[in-house]
């Protein structure tokens, strides 16, 4: 199996006086071996391969009979340096007085990090695949040579590392792991092939110009562009026209097709951030919505989140959660909002089951509710951790944790701390369940309706379409083609991305 760029396996054919080749070696680097005249292998006296040289014959090394020439005091080098009369050889031999490598015509390209020239990092070392440099699962290491991390058989312990040598073969890992198995891009809005925002203003422009609006150019253009293939065009707009898009979609379109269409030009933490202010901002404030935001995003989502509300609001989002909430439930967002939960994917079932008495003992098993226990458990620990403190809880309990938490606790901390548990059990089924809500009833909850479309549409639409279809018996399509209508259904119908 070959790979585009690389030659066949069987490396290059030989040069005189180079190396024999090995099976599936490295081919050399652009302008590199075989080195011009005076390079390596050096001129007569240096350190050319006598036949049987190298690779050396069975035995080890040094090799037999007509190998490297014999030295003083063997390998490795006496104190004090090389041996008279051995290697380096005088007149260009190798290395080269001062250090590194002789130069010559193209010289020898210098080791890149993590590894020898002319091979990229290896994602998982070299043999790996596809990161890696080579065969698609073969052993790591060299064709014939031993296990990676085993001593060489019959060879000596090697010397200090030259300074001016860099070592070889530094950046592959002692123990590659195994590249997580991917299990597919589930989101409904995919990248569009070929888009190019510059083109894509043009048409954005076309459809705002002269009387009136052709609201289905925008809905068809921006319904088939991926977040980061449409947030480029708020300033591809500016440097087209010298005008903010955004205030020119402001001034064409109304309300919840307005609302959506700007959401759709936000970056994910832009929106998520625009959202919390949106929550906390005025008289009361949308808990739900905070509950939803914070509940469900990973720690460096809830970082980039922190950061653009400091840079846009001028106030940190901890200060603004603090001043608009209290109690148990502030202490819930707040610890929620450090984006600091464990992430690693490893579960300790003892640890689960302490951890599942511990709630008990909290909650079930004490007059009145340790709320503290719950908020270290639920906002710390990693999520497939928690789901074994779920089953745990069950096991022991004969009651599921979240009825629990219902007689346990009330208003909107209960509310926050079952949205945390729904969400650690089954993201989708979380969303799914708000979706169901938003539109459920005499008024649709638009805010929440455009928020979860939007920021879940190249994420998990795919799993919210089939728990929804499982919990509700009819598809979130047709559920949004009925409560909804006009161009703000045509585009939410877009992110849904079809029917079930």
């Amino acid at each position: 199996m070959s790979y585009p760029g690389y030659p066949p396996q069987g490396g290059y054919p030989p040069q005189p006086g180079a190396y024999p080749p090995q099976a599936g070696g490295y081919p050399p680097a652009a302008g590199g071996y075989p080195p011009a005249a005076g390079g390596y292998p050096p001129a007569a006296g240096g350190y050319p391969p006598a036949a049987g040289g190298y690779p050396p014959a069975a035995g080890g090394y040094p090799p037999q009979g007509g190998g490297y020439p014999p030295q003083a005091g063997g390998y490795p080098p006496a104190a004090g340096g090389y041996p008279p009369g051995g290697y380096p050889a005088p007149g260009g031999g190798y290395p080269a007085p001062g250090g590194g490598f002789p130069p010559q015509a193209g010289g020898y390209p210098q080791p890149g990090a993590g590894g020898y020239p002319s091979m990229p990092p290896g994602g998982g070392g070299w043999g790996a695949a596809p990161g890696g440099y080579g065969t698609p699962g073969a052993q790591q290491g060299y064709p014939g040579g031993p296990t990676p991390g085993q001593p060489m058989p019959s060879f000596p312990a090697a010397p200090q590392t030259n300074p001016s040598m860099p070592g070889y073969g530094g950046g592959a890992p002692a123990n590659p792991q195994a590249p997580a198995i991917s299990k597919g891009y589930r989101g409904s809005i995919k990248d569009f092939p070929g888009a190019d925002p510059l083109r894509d203003v043009e048409v954005l422009r076309k459809a705002m110009k002269g009387f009136g609006t052709d609201e289905n150019a925008i809905i068809e253009l921006l319904g088939n562009r991926s977040n980061k293939q449409r947030v480029p065009m708020v300033a591809a707009y500016k440097t087209t026209y010298g005008k903010d898009l955004k205030h020119d979609l402001k001034s064409e379109l109304t309300g919840n097709f307005e609302s959506l269409v700007l959401a759709m030009l936000m970056s994910p933490a832009q929106f998520d951030a625009f959202e919390l202010r949106e929550a906390i901002k005025g008289a009361g404030t949308d808990e739900p919505c905070l509950i939803e935001i914070l509940s469900s995003r990973s720690n460096a989502e809830i970082h980039e989140i922190n950061r653009i509300y400091k840079a846009e609001y001028k106030k940190s989002l901890e200060d603004a959660i603090s001043s608009d909430t209290s109690g148990h439930f502030r202490r819930l967002l707040i610890s929620l909002c450090q984006g600091n939960r464990d992430e690693r994917e490893t579960v300790d079932i003892s640890l689960a089951k302490q951890d599942a008495q511990k709630l008990h003992a909290a909650g079930e098993n004490k007059l009145g509710t340790d709320e503290s226990q719950f908020n270290a458990i639920l906002c710390a620990r990693s999520k497939p951790h928690l789901r074994a403190v779920f089953h745990e809880y069950q096991q022991m309990c004969g009651k599921d944790l979240e009825k629990s938490i219902c007689s346990e606790m009330s208003g909107h901390l209960e509310d926050g701390m079952v949205a945390v548990v729904r969400c650690i059990k089954n993201t989708p089924a979380y969303f799914a369940g708000r979706l169901n809500r938003a539109m459920k009833g005499a008024g649709t909850k638009d805010r929440t309706l455009i928020r979860i479309m939007v920021t879940r549409s190249e994420v998990d639409m795919l799993d919210i379409r089939q728990e929804y279809l499982k919990a509700y018996g009819k598809s979130l399509y047709t559920d949004i083609s009925g409560d909804t209508s006009g161009d703000y259904k045509k585009l939410l119908l877009k992110l849904c991305g079809g029917t079930d």
